[in-house]
Formats: structure tokens, sequence, C-alpha cells
């Protein structure tokens, strides 16, 4: 790989020249694959038993309770994952190794109201996700409107059901989410030296997203993050960067500005590092120490005095029940409440239900005021309000698929699944009696247990397909 000589310069200078001999060795050996499980939908044990052989997973990743190592070239009949039904089934993430880290520390717990500050493409927001459990709320936002398309996709195919995904900038999101949150992730956009041996392309734009010109980005970030959060919360500050301007540098700056942050120390294992220049409650993950391209991570807590809390109210909540953006319903409008008796087991979702337009949208919390704000996705959309009469949405059966009462399961190697995530109409067995369905996905003899597509109808011995076509895919 050829680097940058103002680059080697730099590294050499920070690591010394025999510890940057073993990184330049690192970007040689082929890089390390990793796969997360969403446990919204599935165990780490059925995963390892299901579907571990078909997609090679050779072992734990040692810094998160969900990731895996896989090796997808190592044997000719082991299938990529995200060409596998289970990936569109949001079975689990393909991320890099290293990336699963911060999400991971940011010790996020149901209830909670939490915002990914820099969310695009969603690999933090969906562990966010998980680990609120269906409950609290979400925020993830993203100032590209382009990346935003493939947070809400990951968002919807994971199944969360307590987001609000925004498209704004920090500045704008401050001024309306005054210390609302509990919890703040800052993926802050960076030079990106960690990606190198992942993507050439980095390599290539370093020389134009140089350290100076991220480090005003972050600096400013950091400061809307600190309008952002409440007194006795936290913000986890991460790059893919090696360089300490955007790393330690950034973290004792912010902290010199705004005194009442202190430093929380992080789990390290499997080779992650402290943080350098006696930041030992950081850390940093180097490619040449472990199995992952790098990145650095910082946690820090507001501090405050117990009378000062929750002394102010943040403006979305001064002016929830005012929002124009949608009108929040007393209760489960009719329409759905039949729908769900007819088609489902267990009890209704429990919480708020409002209506934009003629979609039904759901959140477990008092939705928060957006008005004046870029918000593509509001909540869990429930599906449409039309004529009297509850049509789901793909949204609501990636969330609540396994509560259909009549489900129908095609084993991940049939043609059948093939033809259900082209779109496509599939005649089946007599044995399907008329209505909605959930479309599952099982294990080559294992299809009493499947794993939800989508939805169809089938009336007469054919399934009506209504997998979006927006979500279709050639398999």
């Amino acid at each position: 790989m050829e680097l940058p000589q103002e680059y080697i310069d730099k590294m050499v200078n920070l690591l010394g020249e025999e510890e940057f001999s073993l990184y330049l060795a690192s970007l040689e050996e082929e890089r390390s694959f990793g796969v997360r499980v969403n446990t919204l939908k599935i165990s780490n044990e059925d995963f390892l038993e299901n579907l571990g052989e078909i997609i090679n997973v050779k072992k734990v990743i040692p810094w998160t309770n969900d990731g895996y190592y896989y090796a997808p070239f190592e044997k000719e009949n082991t299938e990529l994952p995200g060409k596998l039904p289970f990936y569109h089934a949001g079975l689990y993430y393909i991320q890099e190794p290293s990336a699963m880290y911060p999400a991971q520390q940011l010790d996020v717990k149901p209830g909670d109201k939490v915002l990914d500050l820099c969310a695009a493409p969603g690999g933090k927001s969906t562990k966010l996700g998980v680990k609120l459990s269906g409950e609290g709320l979400l925020v993830a936002n993203d100032i590209s409107q382009e990346r935003v398309k493939a947070l809400i996709y990951n968002l919807e195919l994971a199944g969360v059901r307590n987001v609000i995904v925004t498209n704004e900038s920090p500045e704008r999101l401050a001024k309306k989410f005054n210390g609302y949150f509990d919890k703040i992730l800052v993926d802050a956009p960076c030079s990106g030296e960690g990606m190198f041996r992942k993507d050439n392309e980095a390599v290539k734009s370093w020389g134009k997203f140089k350290t100076e010109v991220c480090a005003g980005m972050q600096r400013e970030i950091l400061e809307y993050a600190h309008v952002m959060l409440k007194p006795g919360g936290h913000i986890l500050y991460s790059t893919c960067t090696f360089d300490p301007s955007e790393d330690e540098y950034m973290i004792k700056e912010f902290m010199e500005k705004f005194p009442e942050y202190e430093l929380l120390p992080l789990e390290k294992r499997g080779g992650i590092t402290d943080g350098l220049y006696g930041m030992s409650e950081a850390a940093r993950l180097w490619p040449h120490k472990l199995k992952g391209e790098g990145h650095f991570t910082a946690m820090l807590e507001k501090k405050t005095h117990a009378k000062e809390e929750n002394s102010k109210k943040s403006d979305c909540e001064k002016k929830s029940n005012n929002n124009k953006s949608y009108k929040v319903l007393k209760d489960a409008p009719d329409e759905f409440k039949t729908y769900w008796k007819k088609n489902m087991q267990g009890d209704i979702p429990s919480g708020y239900y409002y209506v934009a337009g003629d979609g039904l949208y759901f959140l477990p919390c008092v939705p928060p005021d957006i008005d004046g704000l870029k918000v593509p996705k509001i909540g869990l959309n429930m599906g449409e309000l039309n004529h009297c009469k509850f049509k789901p949405s793909q949204q609501f059966a990636m969330a609540y698929g396994d509560m259909f009462a009549r489900k129908i399961t095609f084993a991940y190697d049939s043609e059948d699944v093939k033809r259900y995530l082209r779109g496509e109409t599939i005649t089946v067995s007599s044995d399907f009696g008329d209505g909605w369905h959930a479309v599952c996905v099982g294990v080559k003899g294992k299809t009493e247990k499947g794993y939800v597509l989508g939805t169809g109808v089938i009336n007469g011995g054919m399934l009506k397909n209504m997998y979006p076509k927006g979500w279709r895919r050639l398999i």
C-alpha cells in the first residue's frame, strides 16, 4: 500500500520506528470481517447454531457481546452474509469489527433518550436500538440527505421500533433538543486513517480531509452535543483516525472549555490499549494490536449538582402537545384494533399512536416536538389508514412480524424465497388459509422456525406479494 509521505512521517513520529513497522506490516495483511447479531430478532445462540456454518463464523469479537469474525473466502460453499435472505430478515448487520466498540461502550439502558448525532449508515444506531429494547427514544441524525436513506433502511430492516430519523445540522438540532438526551454518541467525521486497509479511496482523500479540516467540524459537533445533553448524561466520542489532534487533544480541549465533564474509564479487551498522553480512560484500537481497522473512543460524563438536575425542560418537551407535524391520538384507532384482532397474537403495543397524513405511527414514549426540522422518519410507520381499513407497512412487519397469527416459511436456498424477495406472486399449498401472513425464511431442514422477511396475502392458494418495491432484490 502506497501511503502519503506526510502521513508516514506523522505516524513514525507518533509510534516510533519499531512500532510503525509493525503498523505498516498490518496494512498488508488480509483485513478482518465482522458480523453483529441483531438480538432484537435472534439470539446469539440461535445465530451460531443456525447460521454460523453457512456464514463461516470463526470466533467471537472480544470487545462486544454480539459480534463475530467470519471468513467469507475461506470455503467454496460459504455464502457472503449480505447475499443471504437472512440479511433481508434483519438478523445481523455487517460491520467492521473495530466499529462495534463505541456503541457497545455507551451505557444505554431501556427508557433512555439517546442521540446518534452522526449516524449514517446506521451500524451504531442499530446497536443503540438493540440496547433500548423498544423503550425510550433513539434520535438518529445525519446531515447528508443521501446517507440518510441508508440509515433509514438499516433501522427499518433491524426492526427498531422507537426511532426518529432527522436530517439536520447539529446546530439546528441543538435549538430544539436543549438538555433533552441522556446519552449521545458522536462518531465524528474524521480524516479516516483507520480506513486505509479497507478502502483505497480513504488513502487518496486523506490529503483533502486532513486533520485541520476535520478538527473544526469535530469541535463544533461536540459543543452542540454538550447543549443537548442532560446534566448527569454521557457523551461517547469516537473516530476512526489515529491523529491525536482529532482524538486525545480534541477531548482535552473540550474538557478545558467545559470543566463540568470528566472522563469515564472504558472496558478494554482483545488488544485494546489506553489513550495516549496519559489519557488512560480513553481507548485506542490499533490494527497492529488486534483484528480490526482502528478506532479511538472516549466517554464523557456531564457532572452536576443534584438540585440542578432536570431543572429545565427542553423546547421539544414544552411544545410536544402543540406539534403541527402530527396529531397524537388518545388510543389506537379502531381500524388498527380490528386488524390486530384478526391477524395478530398478543396485546396491542402500548404507547403513543399518532397520525400524519394517511400514515399511522407509533412510539413507546411521548413524541417530541419536531416542527421545523427535516424528519424523514417520525417513529415506527405502522401502516396506512384508508377507507376505514388498516394496511400494514413493511416497517410493521419487521418490528412485529413474529406476532402474526399466520406464517408461511420458505427454506433459505429455495426458489420461492428468491421469488418473494423479487416481489413475485407465489403459488402455495392449499393448506394455508386465506388472509394476511408473515412471510419467513427458514434454515434448510429447520423451516419450523422462520425469520420474518415481510408480509403477503394468501387467496385461493396464491400468495400476493406485499414486499415493497424499494426493498426488492435479485438474489
